[in-house]
């Protein structure tokens, strides 16, 4: 019997980590699978994909740049793919039918409550970016019901177009929006980098007493790319920082799950992942 296929698509995808993932994954859940990285063709993302699935290709992860092609392309959609914009896990239904979910706000949340132990109830957040990774996290942060939550964006009209989608979700929290230069007075106890900027070559020139005492800064990214911001959050006394690794396994993990019906461990997979990342 041969295994079940699944992929990750995108462009570049050589640095994809995806597939030591799923393989540590199915190792540990026996399941008899295979999953590998496939270069997208920008202008041929659907008809690909249909062919991709027309072929016995099971799930696909979706990563830059075809996320909202994969939007487009799905004819079903989950409610938090539908709200997010985006789709970056695929399926195909027993007619054929491609069915798109988004776990990125999942994968984030299951992280930061599970493994930074940090429960956004009734918290003050300020999220730096208004665009795909923030539009996939709000619904998730919303329903944890925060204090306030803050966008603050280079271009303050992109802000304003979140809040005025998400206001609905918003409750009892306080939703705003502001400009990278008019961030309203802290401390926030969480901090999140979804800019692709981060603060290195492009800096965001981000002011001083943004963070509690207790609180934690949290870059989407992992790698090299997540240390101009983690270091300036050191900086300014961050009790805690963390990068987004945990957070590509967790949305992994959502996305194995809906394929394959059981839900791996991710504590020994992160912890094996980022060993093979810092290894010398």
């Amino acid at each position: 019997m041969k295994p079940d296929r699944y992929a990750v698509v995108g462009n570049p995808i050589g640095h994809s980590l995806s597939p030591s993932i799923h393989a540590l994954f199915a190792a540990q859940t026996n399941q008899a699978m295979v999953y590998e990285a496939r270069l997208g063709r920008p202008g041929h993302f659907a008809e690909d994909v249909r062919d991709w699935f027309r072929n016995g290709l099971h799930g696909l992860n979706v990563t830059v740049p075809f996320k909202e092609e994969a939007f487009r392309l799905a004819d079903h959609r989950t409610a938090r793919a539908q709200r997010a914009g985006a789709v970056n896990t695929l399926w195909a239904e027993a007619d054929g039918t491609l069915t798109g979910d988004n776990t990125d706000g999942a994968g984030f949340l299951r992280d930061l409550s599970a493994r930074m132990g940090l429960d956004p109830a009734n918290r003050k957040i300020l999220i730096l970016g208004a665009g795909g990774a923030t539009r996939g996290l709000l619904e998730p942060l919303l329903h944890a019901a925060p204090a306030r939550l803050v966008i603050a964006n280079r271009t303050p009209e992109r802000a304003l177009e979140l809040v005025a989608s998400f206001a609905g979700l918003a409750g009892a929290t306080h939703l705003e929006a502001s400009g990278l230069d008019t961030i309203p007075d802290g401390p926030y106890d969480l901090l999140i980098n979804a800019t692709a900027a981060g603060l290195g070559k492009d800096a965001l020139n981000l002011p001083p007493g943004l963070l509690a005492a207790t609180g934690l800064a949290y870059d989407l990214v992992y790698g090299p790319a997540s240390r101009p911001f983690l270091d300036w959050a050191r900086q300014q006394g961050a009790a805690r920082v963390s990068d987004g690794l945990g957070m590509l396994v967790e949305q992994a993990a959502e996305s194995f799950a809906a394929w394959r019906g059981i839900r791996p461990d991710t504590g020994p997979v992160l912890r094996e992942i980022r060993q093979t990342l810092e290894a010398p």
